[in-house]
């Protein structure tokens, strides 16, 4: 198969915790030497065998720092294509942006359903450097596509045409292999099939031109252009015991130089795979059976060879168990899966017991996802090989972290400190900074002292910030840098007060700050207590709860970094908080 990687300045996003469009120059040339050598979650062992075939990128900006990335995803032969921007009105030239715009990319612009150019398509020449562009325009106007949530949405746009572009160059690749890697040939090939269209008010000719670049895509065109030496190997798989057709099937060709090209079946069991001459193992597998295989088949050029192969079944056995909490209780609710097959995924019931009824003999991967609220429950992924009998795989699920996995959470044992000295803070909207007895660490950074706000929240970046409206975390927006025992709008009137305390001896020693019967601002007259600890000894803050009621479900309970990039969430406006509880935020062992 040939890999197409997502967009840069997405995986950017993902990285630096921002949006696409937020990110720094940084993060974008990070996430673009990662595609060329993908690494393990720690930044380590980088592989560039893993690298894709082909980058799409939607996104602009002052692309120019970006040469030297596209240069080398060229050199190493991954193809990019970039959208030309959406900032034109239908008439000016030079609305192109960068890195779209550039002479070393290969520029997309848009077209409608009508297959008018679009209004908002990008024109050349280039602003940045004169070059002619776009490259090459694909539909681009009311395209229906994905959308988080398991939802279909129709957008418009020249990061609607790109794709376009990305997968008919994985079309063009799967159907001539031996124009994988050669980014000047396969741009020739796309220029070359294009469709021209004679707009010529921006400069450039019929066949070349500053509003459609090369024309319209025309894939087809392409491919009938291309080189086809290749063999062509088709074939169909079934089993062997009924002689139906399997669908799904994995067909996995490699060469001596142990290149491998890899196909799927279709649900006729029926697969097509273009091979350059050689010599070639082939491997079948797929769910439910065992694995088939044939060895030393020679192709010759633009030779037709069928590989046909039957595949018997393995049996299936039960897989059951029980999903514990972080304290060892049953988890109710919780998804499991078992990656690497097509089960449905199952849920844990009052018990917390799952089962599969028919699992096919092989190994697997389990994952099992807590419902929502996750609080200190994390997520576990863990082999689970099925052999010749029942398999019982009991499951107690990790304490959850941070993203960055600096801090964990973790039920507490209730042990209330009360407050002793009071603290000069009072009414709906106030804030007190006072000095700490001991430094107390967040993410990484030491602090003498912190400011209280009225809203039973630690800022220890600023004094106070109009934090009445409670966030998410992690979140951009002000305050960052906070620990929220409850995060909610509260007001200290005559009845509430703000104390603190200090226990044990030093280098032992344990900080309190409590928040007495302050009142929730939505009217109910409900008051809380609540209290952050923080100990000297390991540098946990634990959070302990006296009275809540309405149980936190409209407060946000965590911690969250300065850059309000990472956070460690325990709730967010949902009823889980208990009267007499603790929790505790714990930094990773260094």
């Amino acid at each position: 198969g040939i890999g197409v990687a997502p967009n840069a300045k997405w995986m950017a996003a993902k990285a630096c915790g921002g949006t696409r469009g937020e990110c720094p120059d940084d993060d974008l040339l990070a996430a673009g030497q990662w595609i060329l050598a993908p690494t393990d979650h720690n930044g380590q062992n980088p592989r560039p065998d893993l690298a894709p075939n082909i980058v799409n990128n939607s996104w602009g900006g002052d692309g120019t720092f970006y040469t030297e990335i596209v240069n080398a995803w060229n050199s190493a032969g991954i193809f990019e294509a970039f959208a030309a921007g959406n900032d034109g009105d239908g008439t000016t030239c030079s609305t192109t942006h960068p890195p779209g715009a550039q002479a070393e990319t290969y520029g997309v612009g848009a077209y409608d359903v009508n297959g008018k150019i679009a209004n908002f398509s990008g024109f050349g020449p280039s602003p940045i450097d004169g070059s002619a562009k776009p490259n090459i325009s694909a539909p681009g106007y009311n395209v229906q596509s994905t959308w988080p949530g398991s939802a279909y949405n129709t957008e418009s746009g020249t990061s609607m045409a790109t794709p376009h572009v990305a997968g008919a160059v994985a079309l063009l690749w799967s159907a001539a292999p031996s124009l994988i890697g050669n980014i000047d040939a396969t741009r020739t090939l796309l220029n070359e099939g294009a469709r021209d269209v004679d707009d010529t008010h921006c400069g450039g000719t019929a066949g070349m031109n500053n509003v459609w670049g090369e024309g319209k895509l025309d894939i087809l065109a392409s491919i009938d252009k291309a080189p086809h030496t290749a063999a062509t190997v088709t074939g169909k798989v079934t089993d062997k015991a009924t002689g139906a057709a399997l669908g799904n099937i994995n067909v996995k060709a490699t060469d001596a130089a142990g290149t491998v090209r890899t196909v799927t079946t279709g649900m006729d069991g029926a697969y097509r795979l273009p091979l350059n001459a050689g010599t070639y193992s082939f491997a079948f597998s797929g769910y439910g059976y065992a694995n088939g295989s044939t060895s030393g088949v020679t192709l010759a050029t633009q030779q037709a060879y069928t590989q046909d192969i039957s595949l018997t079944t393995v049996p299936s056995h039960k897989v059951s168990g029980t999903v514990l909490d972080v304290t060892g209780k049953a988890l109710q609710g919780a998804t499991v899966e078992l990656n690497g097959t097509p089960l449905d995924s199952v849920t844990t019931n009052a018990n917390g017991q799952y089962s599969f009824a028919k699992v096919a003999e092989g190994s697997y991967s389990l994952a099992v996802k807590p419902a929502s609220p996750v609080q200190c429950n994390g997520q576990y992924t863990g082999a689970a090989t099925v052999g010749s009998g029942d398999l019982a795989k009991d499951v107690k699920v990790p304490n959850r972290t941070d993203s960055a996995g600096t801090t964990s959470c973790a039920p507490a044992t209730y042990a209330w400190i009360k407050g002793s000295s009071k603290v000069s803070l009072s009414g709906d909207e106030d804030a007190k900074t006072i000095a700490l007895p001991f430094p107390v660490k967040l993410y990484g950074v030491s602090y003498s002292s912190t400011s209280i706000t009225t809203n039973g929240l630690l800022n220890f970046l600023q004094p106070r910030l109009g934090d009445y409206t409670n966030l998410t975390l992690p979140n951009a927006a002000q305050p960052n840098g906070i620990v929220a025992p409850l995060w909610d709008d509260l007001v200290l009137d005559g009845k509430s007060s703000v104390q603190t305390a200090t226990t044990g001896s030093k280098g032992s020693r344990s900080f309190a700050i409590v928040w007495n019967k302050a009142q929730l601002a939505d009217g109910s007259g409900d008051r809380v207590t609540f209290e952050a600890v923080f100990s000297e000894a390991t540098g946990a803050v634990t959070f302990q709860y006296q009275s809540v009621p309405g149980k936190g479900a409209s407060a946000t309970v965590g911690i969250e970094n300065q850059a309000g990039t990472d956070a460690l969430q325990y709730s967010f406006n949902q009823n889980a908080l208990t009267d007499l509880s603790a929790i505790r935020f714990s930094p990773k062992a260094a």
